[in-house]
């Protein structure tokens, strides 16, 4: 008895594995909500920057190995406490809008078309320091580092700037300035993120 009572153990544990395994589909939509580790911020902010630098760019993805760019700044807001939407148009439409000049590390900066009379949002990036932004880019297929000085395309796409930290890291700024549409979440033990050792997809969904 106590012999078949393991097989069937053994058997189980196996295919709830290979079950895992295959729950991944790309894009996967499914979006997973980032487990509180750490207080808002800007120290933080850059010791998980640090941690998902050269992470591959997968989209749809909210880490913790693979991101899409608004899935770095959910992740990374969200480690910290701060929820913000998953999606870049929606993660616009919270917080403090700040104008390029007066921008402070850790505050988003949003950009879309390089027609001024375009609003859509397209891409989000973290603003770091001295014209160096943070993002998971889908042209270097990675989280990486730019400067607005080498890329300066990204000068003319850009739409708005917002703040969710306040200087003295004592406030949140999460006032919204339009509809949030309600996006359901997922734990990891529901849904499965993109892994290491997994194909980076080349191509993202229309």
């Amino acid at each position: 008895m106590k012999k078949r009572l393991t097989i069937f153990m053994i058997v189980t544990v196996g295919l709830l594995m290979s079950g895992c395994a295959q729950r991944y589909k790309y894009p996967n939509y499914d979006i997973i909500k980032p487990e509180v580790t750490c207080k808002p911020n800007r120290k933080n902010i850059d010791k998980l920057l640090k941690q998902f630098l050269n992470k591959p760019y997968v989209w749809a993805e909210e880490g913790p190995y693979a991101f899409d760019c608004s899935g770095l700044t959910y992740n990374i807001y969200g480690q910290m406490g701060v929820q913000l939407p998953r999606v870049a148009r929606q993660q616009a439409l919270v917080g403090k809008e700040i104008g390029y000049e007066n921008l402070m590390y850790g505050d988003l900066i949003f950009f879309g078309s390089k027609n001024k009379k375009n609003n859509r949002i397209t891409h989000v990036g973290i603003y770091l320091n001295d014209g160096w932004f943070a993002h998971a880019s889908s042209k270097d297929r990675k989280v990486t580092y730019t400067n607005f000085k080498d890329a300066p395309e990204y000068l003319e796409r850009m739409k708005i700037c917002r703040r969710y930290l306040s200087e003295d890291e004592k406030q949140l700024y999460m006032t919204c300035h339009g509809k949030l549409d309600k996006f359901k979440t997922k734990s990891a033990w529901s849904t499965t993120p993109w892994q290491p050792g997994m194909r980076v997809p080349s191509k993202i969904p229309e």
